[in-house]
């Protein structure tokens, strides 16, 4: 009798992952271990102040953030994300990554690349991270600078990721697509084709201000692209606008009727992974950040926030007209980033429909089913460096 075994699987592929998912079991967990960050990017919903005393006063200690690494592994997690703000900024970062691959852990992290030193290269070279995402907000001085308000830093940028190139360290390089770098939307795409681990992914669609601080929202608002923007751009992206049309048909829920039991989350948040943020609160998703929505794991364990916040929002429903009319029917749902986390942060209630929203998804599908592109932001022939000219 022969046996086969099997040498290499791409991880998502792993039918682990399915066989967890269906029985509701923890697989992973994200991090975030501080909200403060060196940059003061325009667009960001959670940065805090480099120099926030406050923030870092709250954020969790080692010891904490190892008590709830301890119950996520005994719960079954085998992945976390470390995420921030921007995460390398904690001093202690290092012993906090370590201490995450020395339980098991499939380890992802994401950074701005800014504070990258040899001591970090040696460390990923050492013990590499499942995967390392840097988003880049520009490959010029003027673009870079015109998100994230922080000249000072384009060149400490350039040396992360050149320290990470020429290390052989795999990087996902993606793009947040903002009007402050969308003219330079092609060559910052064509930058990250060619030197990125994972394919390229971009995100146009901004989220506001999780502290709802309102002067900064009003930034958020001035830097989103316009709905037409947002098509026209997927739709140059030969990737993306190939995924979308195939998916056209399943996405559009022609048959979606009023649910007997209008729950607002219908989403898999919670079910087999959790957030938990820089000063200790259990959330479902990193965009959920209602007050009645989170629980401290300062004052209870994992398993019991997992246990009880998750019923406890899972089984939320509501009366709202704009809920039940609008958003909890529409057949373009999958067109739009509606949820009740969005709706929160976007409005102040987790009912209420979003109109920017619904312009996106309504141009996305028009696009997708009868629209005509005059505009092309992507330009794959050409090959771009970082400079700073």
């Amino acid at each position: 009798m022969s046996t086969s075994y099997v040498q290499t699987q791409s991880l998502p592929d792993f039918d682990l992952w399915q066989k967890k998912r269906e029985k509701h079991s923890l697989i992973s967990f994200t991090l975030e271990i501080t909200a403060r960050c060196n940059n003061n990017c325009r667009h960001c919903y959670i940065n805090l102040p480099e120099d926030d005393q406050k923030a870092k006063a709250e954020e969790l200690t080692f010891e904490e953030i190892k008590h709830i690494v301890d119950q996520a592994v005994d719960l079954g997690a085998v992945w976390c994300l470390i995420t921030g703000g921007e995460p390398l900024l904690r001093e202690d970062f290092e012993e906090i990554y370590l201490y995450l691959k020395r339980k098991g852990l499939l380890v992802s992290v994401f950074t701005n690349a800014t504070l990258i030193t040899q001591k970090h290269i040696d460390l990923f070279k050492k013990y590499p991270p499942r995967n390392l995402e840097v988003t880049v907000y520009g490959i010029t001085q003027q673009t870079y600078t015109a998100v994230t308000r922080k000249p000072e830093l384009f060149s400490s940028f350039k040396d992360g990721i050149d320290r990470l190139l020429q290390n052989k360290i795999p990087v996902d390089l993606k793009n947040v697509t903002i009007k402050a770098n969308l003219e330079e939307f092609a060559t910052i795409a064509a930058f990250c084709r060619k030197h990125s681990n994972a394919p390229f992914r971009f995100d146009p669609l901004l989220h506001l201000r999780f502290d709802r601080d309102e002067k900064q929202n009003e930034e958020i608002r001035n830097q989103r692209l316009t709905p037409e923007e947002i098509a026209v751009l997927e739709c140059s992206d030969k990737v993306r606008f190939s995924a979308l049309t195939k998916n056209c048909d399943k996405l559009v829920l022609s048959d979606r009727i009023k649910p007997e039991k209008p729950y607002l989350f219908t989403c898999g948040a919670g079910l087999s992974d959790f957030v938990v943020s820089y000063n200790g609160n259990y959330r479902l998703c990193s965009s959920l950040w209602h007050p009645d929505c989170m629980q401290d794991l300062r004052n209870t364990s994992v398993s019991e926030a997992k246990t009880s916040l998750t019923s406890k929002i899972r089984n939320m429903q509501t009366d709202s007209r704009d809920f039940l009319e609008k958003c909890g029917v529409c057949p373009l749902i999958n067109f739009c980033i509606w949820c009740p986390a969005h709706a929160y942060l976007e409005t102040g209630v987790l009912e209420l429909a979003c109109s920017y929203f619904c312009e996106v998804a309504e141009r996305r599908y028009g696009n997708l089913t009868y629209g005509s592109i005059k505009k092309d932001y992507l330009n794959t022939e050409k090959t771009y460096y970082l400079t700073s000219d």
